[in-house]
């Protein structure tokens, strides 16, 4: 009984650290959990995981099947039905997933991690991920890349523990979560073939696991829906039109971008690099000082020892006083942020910095050791300063076109749809109302959270000026115009032709029509206009 004490109280610890910080999030989330559903949330998820809460489907009907593997929808489902359905109870349990993947973060440097100040750096590795705006943004919204971030570094935990069937069991909740989790298992048979040298039969059934529930969905899918991922269209977006060389060199430096220097990470990565270039001047010097030191005869060193190394006089694998990544904790994340950059600047249409979340945690505690290479009152200085900048990150938007969820700009959208919508339902009559995806489908469907009833709706693919070629005046009564996307004033890349030509040919982009053009075309007279951090609703009346 006595032994087993310590694990008692480590499992508490844990569940207590978990709660706390839940109640943590969920405090500074507050204003945000009654938010209706947005844009992707309204457009797959919500809709799929309530044809499974409410009519058993795997593969949602309500919308368009993309191939997603399910377990978000499970999750959802389960909550719904024990607590109900609220965009209030869907937020939090996002928020417990959030909660949990940072105490997770909390146990990689135990085994990852070498030298002084491990606790401090767990700390802070910890407060830079969860204030980070990608991450405190996602926290709350019900996309599956939260899920995948948690599963995958309980995966990076258990493979430095060497737990396999852990591992088996976390990685396949992982690619259960979104396919794209199984970019991390190459790096984990790597991992094991080179780091381990592993022969082993059963360690190698528990890395390959993974790929038979992803192997199950697919067979499922496909009976359902006669593809194997995805749909035509999806497909097509997705795969078949990003594999142009020019694309994916600039797809890359994108990635690149969102990972190391988006939303004020750059610096975090600025700190990072004065660390490092600290530790090696001094491990030059130390270097320098330690031959002076052999030429007199004698035998100590100034240097610390490698994690790797062993000293006669010395016990085996002495603690480092500078902090130090371990080589295998190294290799999972350099290897695991590698094949992420590249496989998502192979793949995928639309360049979301969301897709990248799963490598957030590995990133931030490597940079965060980094950066703890510094003296003690230097790395303090910097991570204080790291944090206020991410925390400003929530709500200063960058200079150039992003999507508003990489901050709480989409919490700005959400109100001014709310706004918007609220206008319409209170108006006269039963206007038919033109208007493009995702406010057409706030409108129509009570269940997001914005109308109390369905409004007359009638659609255009987006808001350029293609998308109005063949609308007709007499097809609509109002028109509800709305910022698609974050354009400001001292737009960067609108400075440069070349930038702009790059935009159009490889990444879709089109300006949004001058509201004015459609004024004088369809005879057009103000409503209403909405404003808010920079984004806009007008509401424009045909008569």
């Amino acid at each position: 009984m006595p032994a087993m004490l310590p694990r008692l109280n480590s499992v508490l610890l844990t569940v207590m650290s978990a709660l706390g910080v839940f109640l943590a999030l969920c405090l500074l989330h507050a204003p945000l959990l009654p938010l209706p559903y947005f844009w992707d949330e309204a457009g797959y998820y919500i809709p799929a995981a309530l044809d499974l809460c409410r009519h058993g489907l795997l593969v949602p009907q309500s919308t368009l099947p993309t191939g997603h593997t399910p377990l978000l929808s499970v999750y959802l489902a389960v909550v719904w039905r024990l607590f109900g359905f609220s965009p209030f109870v869907t937020r939090a349990a996002l928020i417990l997933v959030a909660a949990l993947t940072i105490v997770a973060l909390g146990a990689l440097p135990r085994c990852s991690v070498r030298g002084e100040a491990k606790r401090e750096i767990v700390l802070w590795s910890a407060l830079l991920l969860a204030l980070s705006p990608l991450f405190f943004a996602q926290s709350s919204l019900a996309h599956p890349e939260i899920l995948v971030a948690l599963f995958t570094t309980l995966g990076v935990v258990a493979l430095l523990r060497k737990r396999m069937a852990a591992f088996a069991l976390v990685a396949s909740l992982a690619v259960l979560s979104k396919e794209t989790a199984a970019i991390f298992l190459p790096v984990a048979w790597l991992f094991a073939w080179h780091r381990r040298r592993e022969r082993r039969l059963t360690v190698w059934i528990a890395l390959a696991f993974p790929v038979l529930p992803l192997l199950a969905w697919a067979l499922h899918y496909h009976r359902v829906t006669g593809f194997w991922t995805g749909n035509a269209e999806y497909l097509e977006y997705n795969l078949y039109s990003t594999l142009d060389p020019a694309r994916i060199l600039l797809t890359l430096l994108r990635r690149i971008w969102e990972l190391g220097a988006a939303g004020f990470n750059w610096v975090v990565l600025l700190a990072a690099g004065l660390g490092l270039w600290t530790s090696r001047a001094e491990g030059e010097k130390g270097k320098r000082e330690k031959g002076e030191t052999s030429k007199q005869g004698l035998t100590f060193s100034l240097f610390p020892l490698s994690p790797f190394s062993r000293s006669p006089s010395q016990t085996p694998n002495p603690e480092p006083e500078t902090p130090q990544l371990t080589g295998d904790f190294t290799f999972l994340a350099v290897g695991s942020c590698t094949l992420y950059l590249l496989t998502l600047s192979l793949v995928g249409g639309a360049v979301l910095p969301r897709y990248l979340l799963p490598v957030f945690p590995v990133f931030y505690l490597g940079v965060v050791t980094l950066i703890w290479r510094l003296p003690r009152a230097l790395a303090r200085t910097a991570c204080t300063l790291a944090a206020a900048c991410l925390v400003g990150s929530w709500f200063i938007n960058p200079p150039y076109p992003f999507p508003f969820e990489n901050n709480l700009a989409y919490a700005d959208f959400i109100r001014l749809h709310q706004q918007a919508a609220r206008f319409l339902e209170n108006g006269p009559g039963d206007p038919l109302v033109l208007t493009a995806w995702p406010a057409s489908g706030e409108l129509t469907t009570p269940t997001f959270g914005y109308v109390s009833t369905a409004l007359r709706v009638t659609t255009v693919r987006g808001f350029t000026c293609e998308d109005f070629a063949s609308t007709s005046p007499e097809s609509f009564d109002l028109l509800y115009l709305y910022s698609r996307r974050w354009e400001p004033k001292n737009n960067w890349l609108a400075r440069s032709a070349l930038l702009r030509r790059i935009q159009r040919t490889y990444f879709g982009y089109a300006p949004q029509i001058p509201d004015q053009m459609l004024v004088d075309r369809y005879h057009l007279r103000l409503l209403v206009n909405f404003e808010r951090g920079g984004q806009w609703v007008r509401i424009y009346s045909r008569h």
